[in-house]
Order: C-alpha cells, then structure tokens, then sequence
C-alpha cells in the first residue's frame, strides 16, 4: 500500500512539475527601450549628422519595428522618413546592421531574395540597439551622402544611450 501512495505522489509530483513548464513555455518576458531612450537616441543621432553638415531623418523603432520616435531635419527630403524606417525596421527584423546586408544581399548573392522582401531596405543607416544580449530596438536614418554617413550616424545615436541599456 505504501509503495503505491509513493507512487501516486511521485506521478503526482511529476505532472505538476511538467505543467509548471508548460505554463511557462506558453508565455514569454521581452525588455524593450522606453520612448524617452528611443528620443535619445534620435536627437543623439540627429546631432551626430548635424555636426557633420548633413540633413537627414531618424527613425527608431521598437524590437518588433513599430516607431517610437521620428525626427525629419528641416531641409531633409521628404522622402527621408519613410526610408528610414524602412531601415530601421530591416536592422531588428533581420537582426543585422543593413551597411553589412547591402553588401551581403547583392545581385546574384544566395541572399538576395531578402531584398523583396516588403518594407526590406538593403541600404546601410539601419543599425540594430542590443542591449543584455538583446536586440531591443533599431535605429535608421535616411539622407547623409551615402549609406556609410547614415551608418555612423545611426551608431553615435545609440553611443549616445549605450550607459542607459546595460544591464
């Protein structure tokens, strides 16, 4: 009678235990950039591009690519913040900065079916923000003369928060 007692509570045991993880595997926990650091982030880089001469648009999008902040300098062309998002969007969804995908996603690279991709923008000025490990947001910017300027513009932004998201 007592070995089956032991065994009922250790099957009991046991189906708890597996429940328990279950539970937890239907849910997870994500750390995103408050819309304070996104700002940051976007004066940041807007500063960076300024000091070297050049007008463009920022755009930061959260982790899953919805824009949290979007700063358009005046005489930036008004296609400056479409293509920056777009950038932006394309840095967390393919979790890489796009400078490096323009050039890994060439014609008649195996990669370059990703560049039809909609909203995918192979043009560098997007810039994933990692933070623990994480990518916890994006940064793009559009209208600096050439993807390059866009890129370091994009990288002094996040510089700029870098203290903020360690943790």
């Amino acid at each position: 009678m007592k070995s089956k007692i032991h065994t009922a509570l250790c099957c009991a045991l046991l189906l708890a235990i597996s429940a328990s993880a279950a539970a937890e595997d239907a849910t997870f926990e994500i750390t995103v950039m408050t819309p304070d650091t996104a700002l940051k982030v976007a004066q940041a880089a807007l500063a960076d591009c300024r000091s070297k001469g050049y007008q463009v648009a920022v755009v930061v999008v959260d982790r899953m690519g919805v824009p949290q902040a979007m700063i358009r300098d005046r005489y930036a062309g008004p296609h400056t913040p479409d293509t920056a998002f777009r950038k932006a969007w394309t840095a967390v969804s393919f979790r890489e900065a796009t400078l490096l995908m323009s050039e890994n996603t060439a014609a008649g690279s195996p990669q370059a079916g990703v560049r039809h991709v909609t909203n995918a923008l192979m043009l560098g000025g997007g810039v994933p923000i990692e933070a623990g490990g994480s990518i916890v947001g994006g940064v793009g910017i559009s209208g600096a003369p050439g993807g390059d300027a866009d890129d370091a513009c994009s990288r002094a932004g996040i510089e700029a928060v870098m203290a903020d998201l360690e943790f």
